[in-house]
């Protein structure tokens, strides 16, 4: 009988954590990023490869970082919130133009319209790793020092920009 117990415990015990787990919400996982300087890049601008794209260029400035391609479906689901947003002007938008060919992506934005004051071109994803993209979209809140003090996983909506990123993005711009 006492050799049915412990492997009886161990598969409660693992059922536990499982329903734990499978009742979590995947957009909620904590980036390591927050209250963290915002990794250091420079690209190449989409629309002017020629030029450069650092976020030190945005230091006194509390602005978002939008993370996106042209090939992402959810981006299409998230592009006309962040259209609206660019028009209300409340905060600057900066897109980070992920694992994308730039033709496509520059296509994309001519038949959507472009929210974006720029956007940088990150080819080969090695600015998403630094910043820990788990997948596109993503979106940053980063304040005038440079901080990370958001990180939104998956297309921005509007109930998340009136509930969390418009109320932190005025609380920042008040500091």
């Amino acid at each position: 009988m006492m050799r049915y117990i412990l492997p009886f415990v161990a598969f409660v015990v693992i059922a536990a954590f499982l329903f734990v787990g499978l009742n979590l919400n995947p957009r909620e996982v904590p980036s390591p990023l927050i209250d963290k300087p915002a990794p250091a890049f420079s690209l190449p601008q989409l629309h002017e490869p020629e030029k450069q794209f650092s976020p030190q260029d945005m230091l006194g400035k509390v602005w978002l970082l939008n993370v996106w391609a042209s090939w992402c479906v959810s981006c299409k689901d998230e592009h006309p919130v962040l259209m609206a947003l660019a028009r209300q002007n409340l905060v600057p938008i900066y897109g980070l133009d992920y694992k994308d060919k730039r033709e496509d992506a520059l296509n994309w934005l001519a038949r959507g319209g472009d929210p974006y004051v720029l956007s940088a071109a990150d080819i080969e994803g090695r600015i998403g790793i630094d910043y820990g993209v788990y997948g596109v979209p993503e979106t940053y809140v980063i304040d005038k020092q440079g901080i990370i003090r958001y990180k939104q996983i998956g297309a921005v909506t509007v109930q998340s920009l009136e509930e969390k990123i418009l109320p932190l993005v005025k609380e920042l711009q008040n500091k």
